[in-house]
């Protein structure tokens, strides 16, 4: 049965003596993260937290948020993981959209979450990271818990039970909240152990944010199922992240390709540093050929990259451990999970066309909450239609083009711009590049380039002659903008809309 509670406890019996997670130079072992998932799931139910309900999680990445998300899904509620830097607007609007009757935060959100108390319906409990006055902690639920005499009852679990909401940040209008089941979560995290070949000896880091379901698969969920150890990372700072690696002798890295290209920049980064690391995977935003290049050669390196969303728990391709591994593509499905590519119809394109990438298994979602037409429009006779342009080569490799929504018309053809990022990155002055269509007259669009530069002096026209060279008339950017830094979401992956709003 594929169940995440079931996976953690599984994970303590096999593996009690074995180290759970390590923060700060301190390590858990999986007996005592169990009984601390136990405690505080019993703390969490005598406050009236049972099967079904939404409890909101605004955790940074620390213990507090794998311990929360287990004892959550110990009772049977649903998990909502939220990024603790949200605005008040958006906080109230998935707590008020998901129903969430607690909310476990971070103390730094008490001004922002108690008034919200008295506004949301359905919210009736709020605990906090540290002590504040009069408020709940985490650790005197975990107390409470412990000393309960009367503990609580074991929920009925099932595969489908509703296990977590993820609000993927739309690109226009309000958040969508994905419903993912214990199925569908378990089963791309036993796909992610079966991919990587993880086992107890593995050493993960988790410097991704937590509240993002590529950390939560692949460097929480994926590790636990295996009994491997998760170090927990804070924050990404280049020369933290290699301290920690060079320390713990850290096993797997997954990372965007943002921070792949922050490691890079690294000026006394060695190979010996990464000396431990046996898998390299990258996701998030596809990865530009000449950075993947760039990083494998000064680091001895091999990076898998792949793919995935949020309403696929995420992962459906990733370049295999073994075997052909294809710079510029997303490698080919992942266990029990089927891509392809259709015309708008629907229907299988010619290998090598581009068209919308599909997926089919059992990590594609229940729906989204309380949204029937946006979940028809998503889930079609069994398929999810992922909004991603992409092509598909003979040995069933996919290489993501773009998003649908990002294509820019020029003329009446495609521009797709990721293809004239790749070229921008191959500059040498160039760190960092985004491309975005802008309205043109005469043309309906053009391509525009915001660009971020090495301390190398170059031109607008410098940079237009290099992609001259190397693309076609109209995919040329007609405007390039030197940038200081590119917009970034918390995971590090470029915003393309927030450069169409400046």
């Amino acid at each position: 049965m594929y169940h995440l509670n079931e996976s953690l406890m599984q994970s303590a019996k096999q593996f009690a003596d074995r180290p759970a997670f390590v923060f700060m130079g301190e390590t858990t072992t999986y007996a005592q993260f169990n009984q601390q998932v136990e405690h505080l799931a019993a703390g969490l139910a005598q406050h009236g937290i049972g099967k079904g309900d939404a409890v909101a999680l605004l955790m940074d990445n620390r213990p507090h948020f794998v311990i929360a998300y287990y004892a959550i899904l110990r009772v049977g509620a649903v998990v909502v993981p939220m990024n603790p830097i949200y605005t008040a607007r958006e906080i109230s609007f998935i707590l008020s959209n998901s129903k969430a009757k607690a909310a476990i935060a971070l103390s730094a959100l008490q001004p922002v979450l108690t008034p919200m108390k008295d506004e949301i319906e359905d919210l009736q409990l709020l605990i906090y990271s540290e002590s504040i006055e009069n408020e709940i902690t985490i650790d005197q639920l975990v107390k409470e818990g412990q000393e309960s005499e009367v503990g609580y009852a074991e929920p009925e679990r099932n595969e489908d039970d509703l296990a977590v909401i993820l609000y993927t940040s739309g690109t226009t209008g309000q958040p969508k909240g994905a419903m993912l089941s214990h199925r569908n979560m378990a089963s791309n995290a036993d796909a992610m152990g079966i991919l990587f070949e993880l086992v107890p000896e593995d050493r993960m880091v988790a410097v991704l944010p937590m509240f993002h379901v590529f950390c939560m698969t692949v460097c929480m969920n994926g590790p636990i199922q295996t009994g491997a150890a998760i170090i927990i990372v804070p924050k990404f700072h280049p020369v933290d992240v290699l301290q920690t690696i060079r320390e713990q002798k850290a096993t797997c890295f997954a990372g965007v390709p943002t921070m792949y290209n922050y490691l890079l920049q690294v000026p006394t980064a060695t190979k010996e540093d990464f000396s431990s690391i046996r898998i390299y995977c990258s996701g998030g935003a596809s990865m530009p050929v000449e950075l993947l290049h760039k990083f494998e050669a000064k680091y001895d390196a091999k990076v898998l990259e792949g793919y995935g969303l949020s309403e696929a728990a995420p992962a459906t391709t990733f370049n295999p451990l073994h075997g052909t591994r294809k710079p510029g593509s997303v490698g080919i499905d992942i266990p029990l999970v089927k891509n392809k590519v259709v015309d708008p119809e629907g229907n299988e394109v010619a290998r090598g066309e581009v068209g919308e990438l599909v997926v089919q298994g059992p990590n594609v979602m229940i729906g989204y909450l309380g949204l029937p037409d946006d979940t028809a429009a998503a889930l079609r006779d069994g398929w999810l239609y992922t909004g991603d342009m992409a092509r598909m080569d003979e040995e069933g490799y996919v290489y993501i083009v773009d998003r649908k929504k990002d294509m820019i018309l020029v003329d009446g053809y495609n521009v797709y711009p990721r293809e004239v990022e790749e070229v921008l990155y191959q500059h040498p002055a160039i760190i960092e590049a985004a491309v975005i269509g802008i309205p043109d007259e005469v043309h309906g669009e053009a391509v525009k380039a915001f660009v971020a530069l090495k301390e190398i002096a170059v031109s607008q026209e410098d940079i237009m002659a290099f992609c001259r060279d190397k693309l076609a008339k109209y995919k040329v950017p007609r405007q390039v903008e030197f940038v200081a830094e590119l917009p970034k979401n918390t995971t590090g992956k470029i915003l393309r809309r927030s450069l169409r709003t400046t």
